[in-house]
C-alpha cells in the first residue's frame, strides 16, 4: 500500500448551506507567514467519497490520483498552521463534493506553497480600499481584515458583497461586527433573490456603485487617486464593475504597471 500524501487534518467545518461552507485545516507542519489575499491549494485522493447531494461527473479518475484546486485563504496572515477556507460546492466537480463529505478529524493535503499577487496590503499609504466580491470571492478580504484592519484606521474601507439569499452571506456576523466597531469600515451586503424579510440592499453591486452608495454613505470617492478597488468573484460582476470604473479612469494593476484596480481572476 502506497504512503498517504496527506499532510493536514480537518479541524472545523461550518455548513452555511448544503453547498456553502467554511473549512478549517491544521497542517502537520507550519507554513511561512503569507500575505493577506494569497491562495494555496487543497487536495484529496479520488478514492474519497463524494457528498450525497453531488452529481457524478462524466470523467472517472484513478483512485490514487490527487485532485488539487487553488483556494484563497480566509485566515489571518500570521495563522501559519491553522488555515480557513470559504468554499462552495460544484455538484459535478471533482474536488468540492469530496471536501463537503469530509468530517472532523479526516486527513487532507494542503500545499506547502502560498502564492498570489492579489495582496491588499500593497495599497499605497493613505488610499481608501473598496473590496468587491460575489460568493466565495469574499475570502481574501476576510484574511485582509483579520490581518490588517487595526493598521488602517487612517483610511476608509468598505466591503460590497453580492449574493442570492440571506443565507448565502458567509461571514455576515463577523463583517457586521466590524462595521459596528470600526468607524472607518463599512459593510454593504446586497441580495438579488431575497424575500420581504430582508431589509438591506437589493440588486447588483454595479447598480449601487452607479447610485453613488459609497460616496453618500461612507464618504468614499470613486477616484483612482484616492481609492483603490479590489474585485474577486463572478466574472460577469468583475467585467461590469471594471467597465463602470473605467469611466473614472481606473487602470488594472499588474506587476509591471501599477494601477488602482486590482482583480483576482475567478
Amino acid at each position: 500500500m502506497s504512503e498517504s500524501p496527506y499532510n493536514a487534518t480537518i479541524t472545523g467545518k461550518i455548513l452555511i448551506t448544503p453547498d456553502l461552507m467554511i473549512l478549517r485545516i491544521r497542517t502537520d507542519e507550519p507554513r511561512k507567514e503569507f500575505k493577506a489575499g494569497q491562495y494555496t491549494s487543497i487536495g484529496l485522493l479520488a478514492s474519497e467519497s463524494r457528498s450525497p447531494n453531488s452529481v457524478m461527473p462524466l470523467e472517472q479518475l484513478p483512485p490514487d490520483e490527487l485532485i488539487i484546486r487553488p483556494y484563497s485563504i480566509a485566515s489571518a496572515k500570521h495563522e501559519t498552521q491553522d488555515f480557513e477556507f470559504y468554499i462552495s460546492q460544484v455538484k459535478s466537480g471533482q474536488l468540492t463534493p469530496r471536501l463537503f463529505n469530509l468530517s472532523l478529524g479526516r486527513r487532507i493535503w494542503l500545499d506547502t506553497k502560498i502564492l498570489g499577487i492579489f495582496t491588499l496590503n500593497q495599497t499605497p499609504k493613505g488610499k481608501n480600499i473598496v473590496m468587491v466580491a460575489t460568493g466565495t470571492g469574499l475570502a481574501p478580504y476576510i484574511s485582509f481584515l483579520r490581518s490588517h484592519i487595526n493598521e488602517h484606521r487612517d483610511i476608509k474601507m468598505a466591503v460590497l458583497h453580492g449574493a442570492g439569499y440571506p443565507w448565502d452571506l458567509g461571514y455576515y456576523s463577523e463583517l457586521t461586527f466590524l462595521d459596528s466597531i470600526f468607524q472607518n469600515f463599512y459593510y454593504f451586503p446586497t441580495l438579488i433573490k431575497a424575500n420581504d424579510s430582508w431589509t438591506g440592499l437589493r440588486g447588483y453591486i454595479q447598480e449601487h456603485l452607479e447610485n453613488n452608495l459609497l460616496e453618500k454613505v461612507a464618504g468614499i470617492p470613486i477616484d483612482p487617486e484616492k481609492t483603490h478597488f479590489y474585485l474577486c468573484g463572478n466574472p460577469k460582476m468583475v467585467a461590469s464593475v471594471s467597465e463602470f470604473l473605467s469611466k473614472f479612469n481606473y487602470k488594472k494593476h499588474t506587476s509591471k504597471k501599477p494601477g488602482s484596480l486590482h482583480i483576482e481572476e475567478y
